[in-house]
């Protein structure tokens, strides 16, 4: 799918005031850039091919979606029900439910992941939260991992942690530059900044302004839905400190055309998450 075919069918508009706002900002703070599920406008979302894609493009941030498979591995996959964006009903006929934690990490392991985005991608897999996270070291990216539905993963936090100090993404250097973890689900994001104090948290949904204090206490970022990302919301945000005494930074999603890039940008925000992440990055120079 063509990133013109996308826009033009689909294209995601702020609201008309925000539209109109002044253009971007064109210096060296521009918004950082981020892969959403990789590069999904180009490749089957949150498979190696979407981060070898993001890569292809120059990306250096890559988000992804993680969830526990029936038999407690970590996998990397957006939706809760598979059916979505692979075979599952095919190789599975008859089964009475499709969702993610029913199935072992094995008969994950087996569907395709890539047919239904384009043939090209057919055999894509479904990569452990292991696997992905090999593939984007090899391509010297970095990570902003969503633990996704926390609330029917007990001990998701705990494991994904576990599995990101196995790999080597908790030393010093990932902690420092590479790695954000978020979540919509606040106790989730609570219990990461528990366990590994030093790492970076972001809650993702846009809290009102009289509770960003709490959550500055145990979360680095807000990351809000695009129509959220006002320049008095940004700017209420940045008034305060995060859990690790610095500015609470602002990452939107999902934006996918030029016009709601630039009207995010002149927010003032300080990430955006987009699955066109070129035509973002166009935008916001």
């Amino acid at each position: 799918m063509s990133a013109a075919a996308f826009l033009g069918s689909c294209a995601l508009l702020l609201p008309a005031a925000q539209a109109q706002a002044s253009a971007p900002r064109h210096h060296d703070d521009a918004p950082v850039v981020y892969a959403h599920r990789g590069a999904s406008g180009y490749a089957p979302e949150n498979t190696l091919a979407a981060v070898d894609a993001a890569d292809d493009l120059g990306i250096a941030w890559v988000e992804n979606d993680v969830q526990f498979s029936k038999d407690g591995v970590l996998v990397v996959v957006h939706d809760t029900d598979l059916a979505r964006t692979t075979d599952v009903e095919q190789l599975f006929p008859g089964r009475t439910s499709y969702a993610v934690k029913d199935f072992t990490a094995a008969e994950i392991a087996r569907l395709d992941a890539g047919s239904w985005f384009g043939q090209e991608f057919a055999g894509a897999r479904i990569p452990t939260l292991t696997q992905y996270l090999r593939k984007v070291e090899r391509n010297h990216q970095k990570l902003l991992l969503e633990i996704k539905s926390p609330e029917i993963y007990p001990g998701i936090e705990k494991e994904t942690l576990r599995i990101l100090r196995e790999e080597g993404w908790l030393d010093r250097d990932h902690v420092k530059n590479k790695l954000v973890i978020q979540s919509f689900g606040a106790d989730s994001v609570k219990k990461v900044h528990q366990l590994r104090p030093d790492v970076v948290t972001g809650f993702l949904g846009n809290p009102a302004v009289a509770d960003l204090p709490a959550y500055a206490k145990f979360t680095d970022q807000i990351n809000p839905y695009f129509s959220a990302a006002t320049a008095d919301y940004v700017a209420a945000v940045h008034r305060l400190k995060g859990a690790h005494g610095k500015k609470l930074r602002v990452n939107t999603w999902t934006v996918n055309d030029a016009a709601s890039a630039a009207a995010v940008d002149a927010a003032g925000v300080d990430g955006i998450i987009t699955n066109f992440p070129d035509v973002v990055r166009e935008a916001t120079r």
